[in-house]
């Protein structure tokens, strides 16, 4: 794998981060909440930016998107008691397909 698949990924995990934390900002009324999004979305951003120098724009985003949002969905359902409901397990699943998918026909 090489390193700006790499990057990818840990761009992929930031954005998990950054969208988690949106939920512990209380409409960026909290300090520490707010700088921690901010820092790792800026992260996050870099991170695809420099990725996409050398990775295809729509695998990239797709994969870094597809990252996020599973991730994002995993810890609301953890964090959050967010419903986990088969048919939601079975799309999480489907899109763990999909960025696989984009990461095996890349070229």
């Amino acid at each position: 794998m090489s390193s700006n698949w790499i990057l990818l990924i840990v761009a992929g995990l930031l954005e998990v981060c950054w969208s988690i934390g949106l939920k512990y900002t209380n409409g960026f009324t909290r300090l520490r909440p707010t700088i921690f999004t901010l820092v790792t979305l800026s992260a996050s951003m870099y991170l695809l930016a420099k990725a996409t120098e050398t990775l295809p724009i729509g695998t990239a985003y797709g994969v870094w998107v597809g990252i996020g949002a599973m991730g994002a969905a995993i810890l609301g359902i953890v964090l959050f008691h967010e419903s986990a409901s088969m048919a939601r397990i079975g799309f999480l699943v489907l899109l763990l397909i999909s960025i696989v998918g984009l990461k095996v026909t890349s070229h």
